[in-house]
């Protein structure tokens, strides 16, 4: 059940007619070297994504979001400062504001969205696509595909850590997996592997088992991970091997390591099972290993196993389950550090030590 009011009062009508000011708070930057938190600017007049004189909440699948917290993700640091000042003007104009994860209160719905449970004061969480309006910024519009009512004593802190990673591991895993099958999730103690362990076991799975450095093995057995693989001190592919075909998915978190994870797939995969990319890393390496796995024919070399490149999509009924599961206890937030909205560039120092156990969450200020 959807705790669906907020006590905060709404500011715009169900019409669809509300006005909003001009400008909101927001973090903006216009450029992104030599890196992005450098390049933050704390705005008390940034663009607002409706302005005065534009109906919020008026098209059918947009609601008007007020931002209570948000989590940040290597992608929307990598994607303005791979691109550079000139590629993110021309995809989002400028000033833009970072960020894709959030859960936050309706301010505005149109008919259709409040009918369909996302009316004035919902609590709701979800994702956005990349845009010039990010999480950061004190207002969003979010798409319902983008976004879920926020169940009931679900906290608005550990909702805002589904968005990417919760749905990149949801649909990395159920399109694929029935109960009683086994994984093995190359990666397990950072976003998205934190949220895979749990929502296998969700899913019904009988054996997950996980790779990570010994110091986080800890964590990943207390989210459910049956067996853990210290990636150095043994060889991940070697001990794979050693299982037979016994794993129905493969989820690769990591993407570059161990490089020949996919060509040896067919040896610890059932007959017909599929292996999932989700990370890789921007060095030249990483590239090629991707660029093999993806078009080298087995009988030249390359891996022979049912291949995919995971790029999360917004899915409001994925989302409802993963609160739906929230709620019940099934899955949890994995919070690494809760930074203030006035601290925003010092989450991205931390999310960018790639030491994170879990989410990078910034919320905020009421």
């Amino acid at each position: 059940m959807a705790d669906t009011k907020d006590t905060a009062a709404p500011t715009g009508g169900s019409s669809g007619a509300a006005q909003h000011p001009k400008t909101m708070r927001a973090w903006t930057y216009s450029a992104a070297s030599p890196s992005l938190e450098s390049c933050l600017h704390l705005s008390a007049d940034a663009p607002h994504p409706k302005p005065q004189g534009i109906p919020a909440g008026s098209k059918k699948d947009e609601v008007l979001v007020r931002v209570t917290a948000a989590t940040i993700n290597p992608i929307d640091y990598k994607l303005p400062e791979g691109l550079g000042g000139l590629g993110t003007r021309a995809m989002f104009g400028h000033p833009a504001i970072p960020g894709l994860d959030y859960a936050g209160v309706v301010v505005a719905s149109s008919a259709s969205n409040s009918t369909g449970g996302l009316a004035e004061g919902t609590r709701v969480f979800g994702r956005l696509e990349p845009c010039r309006f990010g999480t950061l910024g004190e207002f969003v519009i979010a798409t319902r595909a983008g976004c879920a009512a926020l169940p009931a004593n679900v906290d608005p802190v550990d909702a805002a850590c589904v968005g990417t990673a919760g749905l990149t591991a949801y649909q990395s895993l159920a399109p694929y997996v029935v109960p009683g099958d086994s994984v093995f999730i190359n990666g397990g103690s950072g976003g998205t592997g934190t949220w895979g362990i749990q929502m296998a076991k969700a899913l019904g799975c009988k054996q997950v088992v996980v790779s990570c450095s010994a110091g986080n093995a800890e964590l990943c057995r207390s989210l459910g991970a049956d067996e853990v693989i210290d990636y150095a001190t043994q060889n991940v592919t070697e001990v794979l091997k050693a299982k037979g075909p016994v794993f129905k998915v493969v989820v690769d978190n990591v993407g570059s390591s161990p490089a020949d994870l996919y060509k040896a797939a067919g040896t610890f995969l059932v007959p017909g099972g599929q292996f999932v990319q989700v990370g890789a890393s921007a060095s030249l390496g990483a590239a090629k290993t991707l660029v093999e796995r993806m078009l080298l024919p087995g009988f030249l070399g390359g891996g022979k196993s049912k291949f995919s490149l995971m790029m999360a999509k917004n899915d409001h009924d994925a989302l409802a389950q993963i609160g739906t599961w929230m709620q019940e206890g099934k899955v949890k937030a994995v919070v690494d550090e809760v930074f203030s909205y006035e601290d925003a560039p010092k989450a991205f120092q931390r999310l960018k030590t790639g030491r994170s156990k879990g989410k990078v969450v910034i919320k905020h200020t009421s």
